[in-house]
């Protein structure tokens, strides 16, 4: 849970980004002459949330961010730093390593049963989506994972194009989350995204006697090496897969489902009708 006040998050694990961080600031501090202990009496903060930020266990506040490099006056190395950082402020831990392979992804499949994926989000479902979570997230926790969320979805017109395929369960628009109106947001942000020649998008229908994905959403991604990744989510967890067997499951399992579901055209048909029904 991210902190409203102005101190700054409380500890979470480490990860590669934070780390990099707390290195940065820690040759920073070094280089000026300055223990962690005159740090945090020039900055105002304490010796443990110093050593924390160092350690990789504290996302910093932009307080310490804006202090520090002032202080340490490191040129900019500390902005330039934290801007890095911000870009996996509001993504889970266990999701952080799939949104890296994302942005170096040439292919990505995706199946899901739950929600829209967070790709083709416009903010009013994202926000309704986050608003149910419990433990309740703060406001400031609420405004950083809805940013992250927009901003992953850069990669749906970048250039050169990743290659997109989406099979979405009918369920997850018949649900309404939000209520009618963000529900026909929801089905028109869709349909948008829907229309460039890298996005497929199909829906698989409520009535489906045949279904390849009862055992729940996946994602197969192909990198720039042209190698395949697979990734499955459950409650407060996430795995990235790399043996051979699991991704020769999921590959047949996406083929099939592609097979099952509506084609596009027909899709966007089904939506445009639901769209109308509200």
């Amino acid at each position: 849970m991210v902190s409203a006040d102005d101190s700054g998050d409380d500890e979470v694990e480490p990860d590669d980004n934070l780390r990099s961080f707390g290195e940065t600031v820690k040759a920073s501090r070094k280089r000026a002459g300055r223990t962690q202990e005159q740090l945090a009496a020039l900055i105002g903060y304490s010796v443990q949330y110093v050593g924390s930020v160092e350690q990789g266990r504290r996302h910093p506040s932009q307080k310490f961010i804006t202090k520090t490099e002032a202080v340490l006056d490191t040129f900019g190395v500390i902005g330039i730093a934290a801007k890095q950082l911000s870009r996996r402020r509001g993504l889970a831990t266990w999701f952080r390593r799939w949104a890296e392979l994302e942005e170096v992804a040439v292919t990505l499949n995706t199946y899901e049963c739950r929600s829209i994926p967070g790709l083709l989000q416009p903010e009013s479902y994202a926000r309704a989506l986050i608003g149910d979570v419990l433990p309740p997230p703060t406001a400031e926790d609420v405004e950083e994972r809805i940013a992250a969320r927009l901003a992953r979805q850069q990669l749906l017109t970048r250039t050169p194009y990743t290659v997109f395929s989406f099979i979405i369960e009918e369920a997850v628009i018949l649900r309404q989350t939000g209520g009618a109106e963000v529900t026909s947001q929801l089905i028109d942000h869709v349909l948008e995204c829907s229309r460039p020649p890298n996005v497929d998008l199909q829906i698989m229908p409520s009535i489906s006697p045949e279904h390849a994905g009862l055992g729940g959403p996946f994602c197969l991604l192909e990198t720039e090496e042209h190698e395949w990744v697979g990734y499955s989510e459950g409650q407060q967890s996430g795995r990235v897969l790399s043996d051979p067997k699991d991704l020769s499951l999921l590959h047949q399992r996406y083929a099939k489902l592609r097979i099952q579901a509506l084609n596009p055209a027909d899709s966007a048909g089904l939506l445009m009708r639901l769209r109308g029904s509200l």
